[in-house]
């Protein structure tokens, strides 16, 4: 394979749709106050608020870090997609009505009035260094992939400084309202492509579910899979046939996601990043009451479970269709040692296999839709860390520090800080690779280091009237210089003995260390004030006073009604491909 080329209806509709959605955005602004502009002006409905939600998590790094991952590993990746459902149930009932009870507009925010501002102060920092690393990086990152190898003659850091300049277009003049109303049309426009994508797919292995799974296990026992070979060789877990390879349980020692993690490593990535995380919880905070946050909540849950056929699935499917392909004459280069070299197989390079995907099948016009989608994903997911980071800045440090600032000059304050981001977040691009070649495994690694200290937090201070916050301070600060070490470990090479624990083993023990600390802590010090418990922490009171307040409501209505119906539904999924 020697280039991915474009036609020039492709590369017209790609130029006509960026100007269509930087447009759309720029008219769907709002930005009279600072509530308007950070939140929306707490005015969204339910759909609104799932497809936002749905379409904020479902970005371009997650298309290709879920293609990428299926391609090395199989659809065990399809795991953090269905626990979504979980966690959104169980914050639906617990934290969301405390959040907007609350009237905050940040995370942060909510701990001062739970705990002190030395919480707070600590998790909006956290959270602005988190949004850096993780969504707004990786987000460029994959922007860069596509671009690059459409004009490899272009110097990544040209092509970085633009999507980044793009996607803070409507952003840095619109807010909040900006960035979800281009979302909805991402989120659409996403889940179209990835549904023609798996069609292609299928209908050039001769269209049927049966025949994809004979043709995988044929490959799998000729042993002419190389992602598998390697595993193999290297003493790995490798599946045997399609049905190992469509099942969402692995081994214990299974590299990438062993059975014992699902109990332990993934429900604490997944709480963090749906009920904790600024990025994700800003959405649902914009809901024009606690009804339409919590219908929005289950609605974004509802659209994750059809990704697995949709996103993960053509992963698996590029086995069968492109596990020879030479890629070398697209001059892809990955690190090796203190260098970098071209890479010849999708094994090598697994962030390749949806741009791969993409240009082999797609028929023209229809692929330039397609990339466009994506590219706009990626913007999409930019902007909105862009916003959620820009909104913790503002409100949780500029705010503190001269509260005589009116709304305008909150907004713009805002808008400074997202030019600061655009700037710090493409400086960190580079550096993705460093910690893993794979796309998705980088973005887990990393919630995974930083994660548990707010996880543990938050469920104690809603959950246990004795937390107070020394405790919570102490442990958050010691979570982050273990994190810190972790993460550099990773990046350098530094101790290799803490290297070899599965990343996602770590993030249970780093979870149980912090909440040890933050317990010991707390019983060591004074009792919290009185105001900080009864406001702020979960009594089984709330419950029978909510059913009384629920009764008389319609089933289609009642929030646990329709959770219980999206379990059940989720188990039948699951199941299938237990």
């Amino acid at each position: 394979m020697d280039s991915f080329q474009l036609s020039a209806l492709d590369i017209i509709i790609m130029v006509g749709y960026a100007v269509l959605i930087i447009a759309y955005g720029l008219y769907h602004a709002k930005r009279s106050d600072s509530e308007d502009y950070f939140l929306g002006g707490r005015t969204m409905t339910w759909p609104i608020v799932g497809i936002a939600l749905f379409a904020a998590n479902i970005s371009s790094s997650t298309l290709v870090g879920l293609a990428g991952d299926a391609y090395k590993t199989n659809i065990h990746v399809y795991n953090y997609e269905w626990f979504a459902v979980v966690v959104l149930i169980f914050f639906s009932i617990f934290f969301l009505p405390f959040y907007l009870k609350s009237g905050v507009y940040t995370m942060p925010e909510f701990l001062e009035r739970r705990y002190d501002s030395r919480s707070r102060y600590y998790f909006s920092f956290i959270t602005i260094i988190g949004n850096i690393l993780v969504d707004t990086a990786a987000g460029l990152y994959v922007g860069n992939i596509v671009l690059q190898l459409i004009f490899p003659e272009v110097d990544s850091v040209y092509i970085i400084i633009l999507l980044a300049v793009a996607a803070a277009a409507y952003t840095i003049p619109g807010g909040l309202n900006s960035v979800v109303q281009t979302e909805v049309i991402q989120a659409v426009l996403l889940i179209i492509g990835s549904c023609l994508l798996t069609y292609f797919a299928f209908d050039q292995l001769g269209g049927g579910w049966g025949d994809m799974m004979a043709g995988l296990t044929n490959m799998l026992q000729e042993g002419q899979v190389t992602a598998v070979e390697q595993m193999k060789a290297a003493g790995e877990y490798a599946p045997s046939n399609a049905e190992e390879a469509f099942s969402l349980v692995r081994p214990a020692n299974d590299e990438f996601m062993p059975w014992w993690t699902l109990l332990c490593g993934v429900p604490l990535l997944g709480f963090y990043f749906w009920a904790n995380n600024q990025f994700m919880v800003q959405r649902v905070l914009g809901a024009k009451d606690l009804n339409h946050g919590r219908w929005g909540a289950l609605f974004a849950g509802f659209l994750k479970l059809p990704v697995i056929f949709i996103m993960v699935v053509p992963g698996v499917l590029a086995l069968l269709l492109f596990n020879d392909l030479d890629i070398t004459g697209l001059n892809y280069m990955i690190p090796e040692g203190d260098t970098r070299v071209p890479c010849d197989d999708l094994a090598n390079c697994p962030n390749l296999t949806y741009p791969v995907l993409l240009f082999q099948l797609l028929p023209k016009g229809i692929l330039g839709l397609v990339v466009a989608g994506l590219l706009a994903a990626m913007m999409s997911s930019v902007s909105a860390t862009f916003n959620s980071a820009s909104t913790l800045v503002t409100m949780d440090f500029t705010r503190t520090i001269n509260p005589n600032l009116t709304s305008k000059q909150l907004v713009r304050a805002g808008q400074i800080t997202t030019l600061v981001l655009v700037v710090l977040a493409s400086a960190w691009v580079p550096f993705i690779e460093r910690v893993s070649d794979s796309l998705w495994q980088y973005l887990q690694l990393v919630i995974s280091y930083t994660a548990p200290p707010a996880v543990a937090t938050f469920i104690l201070g809603l959950f246990w009237k004795r937390a107070n916050g020394t405790g919570s301070i102490v442990s958050l600060l010691f979570g982050f210089v273990f994190a810190v070490t972790l993460l550099l470990s990773q990046i350098f090479g530094l101790f290799p003995a803490l290297n070899e624990i599965h990343f996602l083993g770590m993030a249970a023990i780093l979870f149980a260390m912090c909440m040890t600390v933050h317990i010991v802590v707390s019983l060591a010090t004074a009792p919290p004030p009185v105001d900080k418990v009864e406001e702020y922490t979960y009594r089984k009171e709330l419950f029978h006073q909510e059913t009384r307040e629920m009764k008389g409501l319609p089933w289609y209505k009642n929030y646990r009604i329709l959770a219980i119906l999206l379990l059940i539904l989720t188990a039948v999924i699951v199941g299938s491909f237990w």
